[in-house]
């Protein structure tokens, strides 16, 4: 039975080898450690069997400073988590990785559940990933990456990386380019996916009650 549990240093031999087998930039040790330092609460792994068979890296950000316009050295601090900034409104997953061996196990799933609960516990407007598009590397001169997106979202090209978050109500919202150039399956580029926190509060008061709020002052 797949178990959530938090990163742990003693985890990194087997995050990195998920990592190398997706495909997906390995991190370092030091990548590791800060992301344990910075934000612990948003580094988790799924182990089943005495296995780490999925990961999921988190951070919050102020994601008006990133937007369509960011790449993944921008938006993570070259990979350290130096951007984790408690004042944001976003929780932004950096990687999310799974055994493609233990598909079907339900890790996918415990991950978003993660995500959603964290993103609600702390009262963010929102959970936003960039997924790889590993399969797209042998349809990069038939289409552009947008179209590819759109034929994996219309079940033409099977995706998992980027169907796996939309089983799971996240939204799609474009393709970002040149988001992370390293990883030449996916020709650089990267889907953004969304999910919106029903249950966001927003902590500044409506316009309207500050304006009478100034009147009576």
């Amino acid at each position: 039975m797949p178990t959530l549990r938090p990163t742990r240093i003693a985890h990194y031999a087997a995050i990195r080898a998920l990592q190398r087998e997706s495909g997906a930039p390995a991190w370092s040790l030091k990548q590791l450690e800060s992301h344990i330092a910075a934000f612990p609460e948003g580094q988790l792994v799924v182990e089943c069997g005495g296995e780490i068979i999925a990961t999921a890296s988190m951070l919050v950000v102020q994601w008006d400073e990133y937007a369509l316009d960011h790449t993944w050295k921008s938006i993570t601090g070259d990979g350290f988590f130096t951007t984790h900034d408690t004042e944001g409104r976003t929780l932004f997953c950096a990687e999310h990785v799974l055994a493609a061996a233990r598909r079907g196990l339900g890790a996918a799933r415990l991950l978003c559940q993660a995500e959603r609960r964290l993103c609600r516990k702390l009262n963010l407007r929102r959970v936003i990933a960039a997924a790889r598009l590993p399969g797209y590397r042998a349809h990069t001169s038939a289409m552009t990456p947008e179209a590819y997106a759109k034929r994996v979202i219309w079940g033409d090209i099977n995706e998992p990386s980027l169907r796996l978050p939309l089983a799971q109500g996240f939204q799609y919202c474009g393709v970002i380019r040149d988001y992370l150039p390293e990883d030449t399956a996916s020709g650089g580029h990267a889907a953004l996916l969304v999910w919106l926190n029903p249950l966001y509060t927003s902590p500044e008061p409506p316009a309207n009650i500050e304006a009478e709020r100034r009147k009576c002052a």
